[in-house]
């Protein structure tokens, strides 16, 4: 952790879980070639609409983390990820998820996935991509 990052306590503040997650959302989508610049490309929004972080153990100052994240399947026109953070012991301290829904460039909330998602998609259920 990074001296920013942690409260004077030297634990880090609750507020920084969102942009770890959104980190390891990133790292996900590139890693599977569906990601923000993609969302941005099509000219679709992906805005959040629930997050839940679940503090079981304090990560502190200087401390290692590692963070993963999980895009669950859903025929809704949604991201449906989980997270788990683990400290350098391997213990989980925080886990949590979020749901992300499709806004069209009129901001108007999509009912099915956008075509580019679907392919996606197909490709996820008939193959190996592993997410």
């Amino acid at each position: 952790m990074r001296f920013e990052e942690v409260d004077a306590l030297g634990i880090v503040w609750h507020g920084r879980y969102a942009s770890y997650f959104e980190d390891a959302r990133v790292a996900l989508g590139a890693r599977y070639g569906i990601g923000y610049l993609d969302f941005y490309k099509h000219e679709i929004a992906t805005p959040i609409k629930m997050l839940r972080v679940d503090y079981l153990l304090p990560l502190t100052f200087g401390e290692q983390m590692q963070i993963e994240a999980t895009l669950h399947w859903s025929d809704a026109a949604r991201l449906n990820h989980s997270y788990v953070i683990r400290n350098s012991r391997g213990e989980v301290t925080t886990t949590g998820c979020s749901v992300q829904l499709f806004l069209d460039r009129e901001r108007q909330l999509m009912i099915c996935p956008p075509e580019f998602v679907a392919d996606f998609l197909d490709r996820w259920k008939h193959s190996t991509l592993g997410v």
